[in-house]
């Protein structure tokens, strides 16, 4: 299952989806060699990236990654084309437009999910963005802002008239943030509505659920988002299950903790020593869940040894002996 994007022919349709804080360069050239179709930025605002800003110059970093695709947000068209136009000099393949971010600091400021309020804005914003660059653009959105006012519909069909070349639908309204459950068959009225590729997004934690997900919502691809915390590899299993309808066994515990130990490396190196400690954490406590168990002892354990300490050798190492920890148990 290929997916093309512009001129961008993707292995597979399974993407791993733009996440603040999460799916920094490290991450995205993870999940790539292990056989995610497309690994987005994390969302980077416009004015802060085109004025500078450390932190956003950063979370476009793309390094290592092919095709390398930036999510920017905002809420003034001229400025979201000049960091569209700022990211493609910069090397980037493909630019995404969040417009489905339900965060309060982010719908505040008129952007995101917000823009789901104001439609003339959003088009505004998805021409600008469309005329500034010649790289493949596409957006990321909501069912709507609430169940009363559903506007996926009117959206991705706006955006292929924008000459956008896919739309990405999370399966909740604003409203809901990322409480109950994504419902992946309302998609369908969106994939029904263009001829641009549909990705659907939501709940998918499961690589035997990513067919169901496929049929509910007659989407050309699946994207990963929450799924994929801690487990880089995920998306490249969600993959191989849709190509050969089975799901492949997590990697090996030795290679888990090279996984972890090199993503650590990658924080360390991007970031500082200062700011990758602290970045690195939510990885790790992810990782640790993901393999020890939500709330067992060993992962309880681990996480109050990891997460506390400030020296990158004592972290490494105890990733090391955490994980042969397991093995050994495991050969027991």
């Amino acid at each position: 299952m290929i997916l093309r994007i512009g001129p961008h022919l993707l292995p597979n349709a399974v993407l791993l989806a733009p996440m603040a804080g999460i799916t920094d360069a490290p991450l995205r050239r993870m999940a790539l060699r292990y056989g995610a179709g497309l690994a987005i930025s994390e969302m980077v605002a416009s004015n802060a990236l085109l004025d500078g800003h450390p932190e956003m110059v950063l979370r476009a970093e793309g390094q290592g990654v092919a095709p390398h695709a930036v999510q920017i947000a905002g809420n003034d068209p001229y400025w979201m084309g000049e960091a569209a136009r700022m990211a493609q000099g910069a090397g980037a393949g493909l630019i995404d437009i969040n417009m489905g971010c339900p965060a309060k600091r982010v719908t505040t400021g008129a952007a995101g999910a917000a823009l789901l309020k104001d439609l003339p804005l959003a088009r505004r914003i998805l021409d600008a963005v469309r005329a500034a660059v010649s790289v493949p653009v596409s957006v990321k959105t909501r069912l709507g802002w609430d169940e009363g006012n559903p506007t996926a519909v009117a959206l991705a069909r706006m955006a292929e008239d924008a000459g956008l070349a896919m739309v990405t639908v999370h399966g909740r309204t604003r409203s809901q943030f990322y409480t109950g459950r994504a419902d992946w068959a309302a998609i369908r009225a969106v994939t029904a509505a263009v001829n641009i590729p549909v990705i659907a997004n939501g709940d998918l934690n499961r690589a035997e659920d990513a067919a169901l997900m496929l049929a509910a919502s007659g989407a050309d691809g699946v994207m990963i988002g929450r799924g994929a915390q801690g487990r880089p590899w995920f998306p490249g299993q969600v993959a191989r299950t849709l190509a050969d309808g089975r799901a492949p066994a997590d990697p090996p515990l030795c290679a888990q903790r090279d996984v972890l130990l090199e993503l650590y490396e990658g924080w360390l190196g991007l970031y500082g020593v200062r700011l990758g400690l602290r970045q690195a954490r939510k990885h790790l406590s992810w990782a640790l869940n993901a393999v020890g168990g939500t709330g067992a002892e060993w992962t309880l354990n681990w996480r109050a040894r990891l997460l506390t300490a400030d020296d990158p050798e004592v972290v490494k190492a105890g990733i090391a002996a955490a994980y042969d920890e397991l093995m050994w148990r495991a050969a027991a």
